[in-house]
């Protein structure tokens, strides 16, 4: 059985990056609705790690994982809070909208007011 090293499939590699930060979102930088969900969250004051896939050698990989992950052809943009997937813009507005978001933030320790 062929060894590999830690973090070479695009799948384990995903979940580190995503559990290293309060706030991960995986986005491309030419995609407007990733330029929307960093605004978003740059606007009620958190710092989220932002992983540009289309300048990662390897960002199509991971692409490809996040596609597996939730189970659509729509990649990007994907949000992680306290390493827990949240999911893509439809799912990240709603929990803004319907007030889970913040004390999502909160508990991550990605807001604290």
């Amino acid at each position: 059985m062929p060894t590999r090293s830690i973090g070479s499939d695009p799948m384990e590699r995903v979940v580190k990056l995503a559990s290293e930060k309060a706030v991960v979102i995986f986005s491309l930088s030419s995609c407007c609705m990733c330029h929307a969900v960093k605004r978003l969250f740059c606007g009620m004051g958190v710092n989220p790690t932002v992983y540009e896939l289309d300048q990662d050698p390897r960002g199509k990989d991971l692409e490809t994982a996040l596609m597996r992950l939730l189970g659509n052809s729509q990649p990007v943009p994907v949000v992680f809070i306290g390493g827990k997937l949240i999911g893509a813009m439809d799912r990240v507005m709603a929990s803004h909208i319907n007030g889970t978001l913040v004390p999502l933030l909160k508990e991550a320790g990605a807001l604290w007011l």
